[in-house]
């Protein structure tokens, strides 16, 4: 993959900023609100992402949830692409991540980024980011914990993304994926101590 390295601070600057607005959407909040499923935040976890919305009960709600917070990922970095090149992608897929974890409207108590992770990595090199949804599927089908399956797929995906991205966009992932660890730190926690609820289970804390 060729990798344009042309800076321009400006226009980099404002694709993390338009990055981060579009990344602070609380789609997990406005689906589990439109399904009547009230304040997710009141629920579960208390989490915004897919895996909480889905105790909802509401199903249709947790997959436009997953399916839409991945895409605001991948729309912030393939629109920053194509307006201002591959150093304002990163930037804008940066700026994406952020305002999932830390949304400006929800006073930066946001999700856990899994899925935006996964968008994001999907937009900067596909390849790498289809192996990173594999991974995690693969993981899920063998241990059942969803948090255990994002983490190992987070742990590799610098590694796929180095490999089909380039160090730059490898970087960018490094970075989310660090993120993604310290998001997960109280799930680490309770798999340490093997606690940690199985897909289908009646309590979890992922996404």
């Amino acid at each position: 993959m060729t990798f344009d390295f042309t800076l321009d601070w400006k226009n980099c600057g404002l694709s993390l900023v338009i990055g981060y607005l579009l990344g602070s959407i609380p789609f997990g909040l406005i689906f589990a609100w439109l399904a009547g499923a009230g304040d997710v935040r009141k629920i579960g976890s208390g989490n915004i992402g897919a895996t909480n919305v889905l105790r909802t009960g509401k199903r249709w709600a947790a997959v436009l949830t997953l399916v839409f917070d991945g895409g605001k990922g991948a729309v912030a970095v393939l629109v920053a692409r194509v307006l201002y090149g591959d150093v304002a992608a990163v930037c804008a897929g940066l700026g994406a991540f952020l305002g999932h974890l830390f949304p400006v409207w929800l006073r930066f108590k946001g999700g856990k980024g899994v899925a935006t992770f996964l968008g994001v990595t999907l937009a900067l090199a596909w390849p790498a980011g289809l192996l990173v949804a594999a991974t995690w599927l693969v993981a899920a089908a063998i241990w059942r914990i969803s948090s255990l399956s994002a983490l190992i797929a987070a742990a590799l995906a610098p590694l796929y993304t180095l490999y089909f991205g380039g160090p730059v966009n490898a970087l960018l992932v490094s970075l989310m994926a660090l993120l993604i660890f310290v998001m997960h730190r109280q799930n680490i926690a309770r798999l340490s101590r093997g606690e940690e609820p199985r897909i289908g289970g009646a309590k979890a804390s992922s996404t």
